[in-house]
């Protein structure tokens, strides 16, 4: 790997020793997957393939992030070797598909941190992490280009996101391209704006309604339309602030599970009420958590 560095300037450093207990037990679990991958190893191992992976990864990049928020050392540590095990076995089932390996995974990564840590691996400066990620965003553009590829700010965000996060990273990269308001204000006042637009698509018959209102398909469109963008102005505006959309929204949800549970309790489960009394009772379980 230093040839391929060697006309940059950047510098790798050394790989840790083999007698690192990381890399023995890093070895002995890249063994264990490979012998449930071979003829007569686990059934169900042998059985997958990298579209029956997609799932799996996703559940335990989400179980991954609740054990983080739960704060517990034991689960953090539980999900992430679910994980890591995850991607070996992405790893291995591209290689016995000889469509790559897990050294090629290791070495494109490592190039990579190495070209976008120029202020840690070269002569360059970074005084604080906003530099960082402006260089970071500039170095993985003119990689796109150079590979010929799409090059715009927006490019390189998952579509498979989801939505909130993927509204955050939008909102971001617009900001660091140079497309934002001058302050939060302009961003607060851009939500104002898309909440008068809704309500402004909402004919009388749907504010008067209690449920699902019978509404022709293109007053429908309208309010899709006008409830998407209020939706994505509030995600927008909350990385404004530099707060993460999906973890507030995760945060509110659980506020609103316990308080709703609390109440239930409250009211012996019984909710067939007028709602002046539910929110009473709503009200009394919010002044108990104060």
């Amino acid at each position: 790997m230093d040839g391929e560095f060697a006309e940059t300037g950047l510098r790798p450093p050394e790989p840790v020793g083999a007698d690192d207990p990381r890399v023995e037990t890093f070895r002995l679990l890249v063994g264990i997957v490979d012998r449930l991958r071979e003829p007569d190893g686990c059934p169900w191992d042998r059985e997958q393939t990298l579209e029956s992976m997609t799932p799996h990864l996703v559940e335990e990049a989400h179980e991954l992030v609740e054990a983080i928020e739960t704060d517990q050392d034991e689960s953090i540590s539980d999900e992430a070797g679910d994980l890591l095990l995850n991607v070996l076995l992405v790893a291995r089932i591209a290689q016995d598909n000889e469509r790559f390996d897990l050294t090629q995974i290791c070495e494109a990564i490592c190039a990579k941190l190495i070209r976008r840590h120029p202020h840690v691996f070269g002569d360059a400066e970074a005084e604080d992490s906003a530099q960082v990620l402006d260089r970071w965003e500039q170095i993985k553009k003119a990689e796109r280009a150079e590979a010929d590829e799409d090059s715009s700010a927006l490019a390189g965000i998952p579509r498979g996101m989801p939505a909130l996060l993927r509204a955050m990273r939008v909102s971001g990269k617009a900001v660091t391209a140079g497309f934002r308001w001058s302050d939060v204000a302009g961003s607060l006042d851009k939500l104002r704006e898309e909440m008068g637009e809704l309500e402004s698509a909402l004919p009388p018959e749907a504010l008067a309604s209690l449920g699902s209102p019978d509404l022709a398909s293109g007053d429908w469109k309208a309010i899709d339309h006008e409830l998407g963008d209020v939706l994505m102005a509030a995600a927008f505006l909350s990385s404004y602030l530099g707060r993460d959309p999906e973890t507030l929204l995760k945060r509110a949800l659980t506020r609103f599970e316990k308080r709703f549970r609390a109440m239930e309790t409250d009211l012996d489960g019984d909710l067939q009420r007028d709602l002046d009394e539910l929110v009473v009772a709503w009200n009394q379980v919010k002044q108990r958590e104060d």
